[in-house]
This record gives structure tokens, C-alpha cells and sequence, in this order.
């Protein structure tokens, strides 16, 4: 008998039959497999640790330990629970095929064997574990890229915002001059909020970095308390827009992280008035769903999205319209990276002149 298989593995046989081993032994070595043996639960446990074999064929009928404790036993295992299981058996009941895939297996084959459907099964799951290692592969060399990536931008937020603050301050003190002309004091206007351009954008780099890597406790928010912090950093901003802004009287009380909850809100308000009308109206909105999340939201006067810019709001770096949105794309994306990693979702309802709403859910306290 001879077959050609897409991906050559090793298999380790699990029988107490020695007439099963001997033949599986044989047809499994011709169609191009390396093959082990084991006639016992526990031999197969120590040989599957030692061995690290691509696949197991494990009979279910076995003296002592039988094959679904083994499985059980393999997939508690930390060495051995990635390894594909396929049982061999008798049996052919409804409920011990799905005992047999509660413990792990991934398929069944019958006795009497049919080889060609053994050897077409093992194909098919050996090429599965070969792309599933590959994607892992891939998986772990893109992890080590972006752990390259944030570490390098945060070096380089680090390294600008350092000099960034003398200049900053610098400004602020040559704008007290008074000998200084009517083009010098723009020239410092215009130098001034650049450099708070600069300092926001970096201030974003750095936070987006942090979201990425760092592990926070849930904790219940006090809501109220996050939006009056929010209010004092935008003050200037409030004032500049003259933006007029309504507040709940209630807020449900949800799960999270403060200083995270107070950049998305930050975000959220301050896009708001930017964007809004003039004078900016915003509304901020709160409210207890029956799905046990709790929502907020600030809406805004301003012209709307079209549902095209929707769909790229929260993707990091996205530049839309010049017109509507001027920033550099990374605000509403560490939006979307805290909410989704404290367990919530974000949303965006607009319209084209009738403004936009943006919204945020987060678990509801017990």
C-alpha cells in the first residue's frame, strides 16, 4: 500500500492490541510517516512529552487508563495539549463520539479500519496543525514587531517632549514682553500653539504606547468625578469655542480605569467642540442598558460624517476630509484601544448636517 501525503509527520500509535499496532505500524511507515508506538495510557502520556509527536491515534478500549482519561490526561498536560487527538474505536454510539471530543479528540475512526479514510483523515488534520503552527509562527513574529514598535515610539515621544517644554515655556515668557510688535506677537502666537500641537501629539504617542502594554484592576467609576477633571483640562478650550455644554443629572456607575476613562472623554469633547457648530453645543448622555453595560455618549451641532469616514474614524493614523477632520488620526483610535481594553465597544451615529454622535460602553458595576 502507498499514498502520498501533502506533509510528512510523526505519529504516535496508541493500542493494546499488538495485531493494531503491527499493522497500523506498517501502513502508516509506507505512506511516508515516521511512526511510534505505545500499548498503554501511560506509555503514550511519557512518550507523547518526550517525543512531541505531530498527531496521536489513541485507542478508546484500553485495560486501566482508556482513551478518553488519557486524552483527558494529555490535554491538561501544558507539554502536550496541542497535539491533535484522533480516536480509534469500536464504538460507533452518538455519546461516546461526543465524550471523545469533550476530552479533546479532533476526529474518530472506526474499527474495522479502512485505511485510505485514516490516512485521508490524519492528511487533513496534519495539514490543519501545519497551518496553525505557521499562523502561531506569524503570530508571535508580528507580537515582537509591534513590542519593537512601541518601545521605539515611545522612546522617540520621550525624547521629543524633553526639549519640547523649555520651548513651550520659553514662549509663554517672550508673549509677556510688552516692547514686542504686533508681528512679533503673532509670530509667538503661532509659534505657541504649534508647539502644543506637538506637545498633544506626543502626549497621544506616549498614551497610546502605555494602553498597549499596561494591565489595570477594574475598578467602579465615579463618573462625575472623571468629567469635572475633564472640564478643568479643557477649560481654555471651552472658553476659546465658547461651547455650551449639558451634563446628565444621573450617571450609571461603570467598571473601569479613571485616568483611561478621562482620555476618551477628553477625546470626545474635545472633537466636539473642534468639529461642532458655531458656538459649539455639546451634549453628554449616560444611561443603564438591560445587557448590563452602561453607555455614554457626546453629541455634537456640527456638519456630520458620511457613513464612508465612519468606518475609518477609529483606525489609527487615518487622515479624513481636510475639512472635517484636520488631526492626525490618533485620538479616536486610543479611544477605541482603552474601551476595547476594558471591555467595552465604541460607536459612532452621524449624518450628514445634523451632526455626529459618539458613543462608549462600558460593564456595568454589581
Amino acid at each position: 500500500m502507498s499514498a502520498t501525503v501533502p506533509y510528512a509527520g510523526k505519529i504516535l500509535v496508541v493500542d493494546d492490541q499488538p495485531a493494531n499496532l503491527d499493522i497500523l505500524f506498517r501502513t502508516l511507515k509506507i505512506a511516508g510517516y515516521k511512526v511510534l508506538v505505545a500499548k498503554s495510557g501511560q506509555s503514550a502520556i511519557r512518550q507523547a512529552e518526550r517525543t512531541q509527536p505531530d498527531i496521536i491515534l489513541l485507542d478508546v478500549m484500553m485495560p486501566g487508563m482508556n482513551g478518553f482519561l488519557t486524552s483527558q490526561k494529555l490535554k491538561e498536560n501544558e507539554l502536550t495539549q496541542e497535539i491533535p487527538i484522533i480516536f480509534m474505536t469500536a464504538l460507533n454510539d452518538i455519546d461516546s463520539k461526543i465524550v471523545g471530543f469533550e476530552v479533546g479528540a479532533v476526529d474518530y475512526v472506526t474499527k474495522p479500519f479502512e485505511f485510505k479514510e485514516i490516512l485521508a483523515r490524519i492528511n487533513a488534520h496534519l495539514t490543519i496543525r501545519k497551518l496553525q503552527q505557521e499562523l502561531q509562527h506569524k503570530n508571535n513574529a508580528l507580537q515582537a514587531q509591534n513590542e519593537e514598535l512601541n518601545a521605539f515610539a515611545h522612546t522617540v515621544a520621550h525624547d521629543l517632549k524633553n526639549p519640547l517644554l523649555p520651548i513651550i515655556i520659553s514662549v509663554d515668557l517672550l508673549a509677556m514682553d510688552e516692547s514686542l510688535s504686533l508681528s512679533g506677537i503673532e509670530n509667538v502666537d503661532f509659534i505657541r500653539r504649534n508647539a502644543n500641537k506637538m506637545n498633544n501629539i506626543i502626549h497621544e504617542l506616549l498614551t497610546l504606547a502605555g494602553v498597549r502594554k499596561a494591565e489595570v484592576t477594574l475598578k467602579p467609576l465615579d463618573m462625575g468625578a472623571v468629567i469635572a477633571e475633564v472640564q478643568e483640562r479643557l477649560q481654555h478650550m471651552i472658553a476659546q469655542y465658547e461651547a455650551g455644554i449639558i451634563l446628565p443629572t444621573q450617571w450609571p456607575i461603570a467598571l473601569g480605569h479613571a485616568p483611561w476613562a478621562e482620555e476618551v472623554w477628553v477625546n470626545y469633547l474635545s472633537n466636539a467642540m473642534k468639529y461642532g457648530g458655531t458656538p459649539p453645543k455639546v451634549e453628554i448622555g449616560a444611561l443603564s442598558r438591560n445587557d448590563g453595560m452602561a453607555e455614554f455618549w457626546v453629541q455634537d451641532n456640527g456638519e456630520g460624517l458620511t457613513p464612508e469616514e465612519q468606518t475609518q474614524i477609529f483606525i489609527p493614523f487615518t487622515r479624513l476630509s481636510q475639512v472635517q477632520i484636520k488631526g492626525h488620526g490618533l485620538g479616536l483610535s486610543i479611544v477605541h484601544r482603552i474601551i476595547e481594553k476594558l471591555g467595552g465597544t465604541v460607536e459612532v451615529q452621524s449624518e450628514k448636517g445634523r451632526g455626529s454622535r459618539f458613543s462608549f460602553n462600558l460593564p456595568q458595576a454589581k
